[in-house]
């Protein structure tokens, strides 16, 4: 077997010298480098900013969705939306594992391992879309795909179905991130919580923040937050367009008393939330944009241009023990794990 780069540069066409993810272009041969493991493919999670411009493109069109992914990943060798830059993640079986890789991990031809790195730097052939399910992002193709060395992985759990495992490991940085940046006594903003992300986030926010806390669910409708009250995931609730940064302003001073958010979580597939997101924290709060729709230019300077200290993180999809810790969300509430399964499996 060739020898290949822990972190995949030896697949990379265009530019040379590049990382895969920044890559325009990388080689999606399918025989494995000694430092590769092969995959066959059954389930593409795609990213909800990614899917939603997508099927935006689409006209809500399935084949023309299918004719758009295929024509991403013929010019790409990966499925990285040119419009968001994002990718998603995987489900499927271990057909092969590089000879250097060989009793180094603690996986077996034959197990079923989701992908926890983006779609945006794995290697991708798919050679049929055998099915869409439009409303909850997922694709099932026949196909294969590389996980490099330093890709991250979960071994399928066995308690929990495929489906609903596959949904909840792709958003698994944002409920992790929650647990580390939330702390007992604060109140959290989460900006579409009653999204596949934002349930999570609610659900971690107010196991941290105890009863001298609270916990805002910010939705763009009624109907949206139906599932979220049911299961009593948040103390407050907000029915209001994410993109209008003054009129949540003002509703989050009400809901506040005029002391803003400590932590807003901003979990929405849209794009023109930041200024909503800086608004709505405190001067000296923290702010976790996990949404891929974040636009760093307009978070920096609209910070900049509003005078606001607030410290603003940039969603990295994973963190240490991320994975578990969403999958654990779905052992320990049975009205979020029937939601789920509604909803997204």
């Amino acid at each position: 077997m060739k020898k290949g780069c822990r972190f995949g540069t030896h697949r990379v066409i265009e530019p040379k010298g590049a990382l895969p993810q920044p890559a325009t272009k990388i080689d999606n041969t399918m025989e494995i480098y000694d430092n590769e493991i092969l995959i066959d493919v059954k389930t593409l999670n795609i990213d909800s900013a990614s899917f939603t411009q997508i099927k935006s493109q689409a006209n809500g069109d399935v084949e023309k969705i299918k004719e758009i992914m295929l024509g991403i990943v013929e010019e790409k060798g990966k499925h990285q939306n040119p419009v968001t830059g994002s990718g998603g993640m995987l489900i499927g079986t271990v057909k092969e594992i590089g000879s250097a890789l060989e009793g180094k991990i603690d996986l077996k031809v034959g197990d079923k391992i989701a992908t926890l790195v983006s779609l945006s730097l794995t290697p991708l052939r798919i050679d049929e879309i055998v099915d869409v399910r439009i409303d909850i992002d997922q694709v099932d193709i026949k196909g294969q795909a590389i996980l490099f060395e330093s890709g991250i992985y979960a071994k399928l759990p066995t308690d929990i179905p495929e489906n609903l495992a596959l949904s909840v490991l792709d958003v698994a940085g944002a409920p992790a991130q929650t647990r580390r940046y939330v702390k007992e006594g604060d109140t959290v903003l989460v900006i579409g919580g009653a999204g596949k992300s934002g349930m999570l986030c609610l659900y971690e926010a107010k196991k941290k923040v105890g009863p001298s806390g609270k916990v805002i669910c910010l939705a763009h409708s009624e109907k949206s937050t139906i599932k979220v009250k049911q299961a009593n995931l948040a103390d407050e609730y907000v029915i209001i367009d994410a993109t209008k940064p003054v009129e949540v302003y003002n509703k989050i001073s009400e809901v506040t008393g005029g002391e803003m958010a400590d932590v807003t979580i901003n979990c929405v597939n849209i794009q023109d939330t930041e200024m909503t997101s800086i608004l709505s924290t405190k001067d000296d709060g923290l702010i976790y944009f996990f949404s891929m729709a974040t636009s760093f230019t307009k978070a920096a300077l609209g910070a900049e241009g509003v005078g606001m200290d607030t410290t603003m993180i940039i969603g990295n999809g994973y963190t240490k023990g991320h994975a578990e810790v969403a999958l654990q969300i779905m052992r320990e509430s049975e009205e979020l794990r029937e939601i789920y399964t509604k909803l997204y499996a």
